[in-house]
Formats: C-alpha cells, sequence, structure tokens
C-alpha cells in the first residue's frame, strides 16, 4: 500500500491541533485510522515533519564500505567461486557475509561471477586424467 499524501497528513494533523477535533473525529472525517492519527500528531511533535518512514529493516552488511577490499580480492583471485570469496573476505576484514551478500556486492559493482558449466569441468577432469 502507498504512504498517505503530505497533503493529506498536513491536513489531518492541522484538524486536530488547530482546530481542536478530537483524534476519533479526524479519523472518521478523513476515513483513515484512529492510531494514524495519533502517530501523525506525534510524528509532528517529535520530528518536526510528516515524511512517510521509509519501509522494512535497513539493510546492513560488511561489504557496503568494503568495495575496494573486494575488489582487490575479485582481482587476486579471479578463478574464486562465491563461498571461496566469502571465506577470504573474512580472512582479510574479519567479517564473515553470506554467499547471497556476497553475490549482491559483486553485483553492484559489476563484477558478476560466472558459473563453471558441468560439461566443462568434466572434460577438464578426463584431460587430466589422460
Amino acid at each position: 500500500m502507498k504512504s498517505y499524501s503530505i497533503d493529506l497528513r498536513e491536513k489531518i494533523v492541522a484538524a486536530h491541533i488547530q482546530q481542536k477535533i478530537s483524534i476519533r473525529q479526524v479519523a472518521i472525517r478523513f476515513a483513515v485510522s484512529k492510531s494514524l492519527v495519533q502517530k501523525l500528531v506525534k510524528q509532528q511533535q517529535v520530528e518536526g515533519n510528516l515524511q512517510p518512514k521509509q519501509r522494512g529493516k535497513p539493510q546492513f552488511s560488511h561489504l557496503t564500505n568494503a568495495k575496494v577490499e573486494l575488489r582487490e580480492l575479485v582481482v587476486e583471485n579471479q578463478d574464486a567461486t562465491i563461498v571461496e570469496l566469502c571465506e577470504l573476505f573474512a580472512l582479510k576484514t574479519g567479517n564473515w557475509v553470506s554467499r547471497t551478500a556476497m553475490c549482491r556486492a559483486l553485483q553492484k559493482l559489476g563484477l558478476n561471477r560466472q558459473k563453471t558449466h558441468c560439461g566443462v569441468a568434466k572434460q577438464q577432469l578426463q584431460e587430466s586424467k589422460t
């Protein structure tokens, strides 16, 4: 669901504070929940604005500020898999990251890792046996 417009938020808060209408009556007038009116009034008093908050949890990763280290790891270990890059990153920085986080960070940097195809790996294995 989209956030309510700032214009509507301002009207809701103004109706309660300036016109001295109860929270319940404001909620009925604007067809919103009572808790929304309470939240907006409190946000206006505490923060001084009525901007919508960002949804969801903030995503934290040790990789966000480690672009230089990550590029160095990829250059030094071009044939490393994502799991191996995770292990190397943990050894280098002391911070363990998941395969998913590593994959996303590599994609953001434009350093996509390509998987070795099974046929190529089998062919290389057969060549090494002979």
